[in-house]
């Protein structure tokens, strides 16, 4: 299950990402403005910014997968530094090619695994405690906060986008 969670679904949410990003691209061309603006635009003066937001949920997912998995060394490292729509969206990529690489194996015995990290001073969480409590939520705010200033400055994208295609069959007769 934790591998549909981590790999599975984060790789469909920054796809879905990148779709959306996609989009803001093409409402900018249509209006005739830079990316940037839309890349620096925030909800409020003390939040992150479209870029930050989309770093942040970058971060959240291949730090939490690689935590779960054991495996907190072979983390890329990505330097902040992306300014362009291009940029952001490679990013987004190469998270989603990381996440790809872990199979459902790599994360055997992570629900009881002990997860820490710098800032929380030498405090733990069961790794079933950190996905549930810390990667899931953190990961989905950011995602959703980058959606929700795309959708303040005017861009046309809606539910369908943030969702993205759902695995839909038909369904059975009883």
């Amino acid at each position: 299950m934790i591998h549909a969670i981590v790999v599975t679904q984060f790789a469909k949410m920054l796809n879905n990402l990148v779709a959306i990003l996609g989009e803001a691209e093409k409402f900018a061309a249509e209006k005739k403005f830079d990316t940037s603006i839309l890349l620096q635009s925030r909800l409020s003066p003390d939040q992150f910014s479209l870029v930050q937001q989309i770093r942040t949920a970058c971060d959240t997912a291949k730090l939490g997968a690689a935590r779960l998995a054991g495996r907190d060394k072979d983390v890329p490292v990505h330097a902040d530094t992306e300014q362009t729509m291009a940029e952001i969206k490679a990013r987004i990529e190469s998270v989603i090619a990381y996440l790809k690489g872990f199979s459902p194996d790599a994360f055997a015995g992570a629900a009881e695994r002990r997860i820490t990290q710098p800032r929380w001073n030498g405090k733990s969480l069961s790794g079933q405690e950190f996905l549930v409590q810390h990667v899931l939520p953190n990961f989905y705010f950011h995602v959703t906060t980058a959606y929700a200033i795309l959708r303040h400055n005017g861009v046309g994208i809606g539910k369908k986008n943030y969702l993205g295609d759902m695995p839909y069959r038909e369904a059975v007769a009883a």
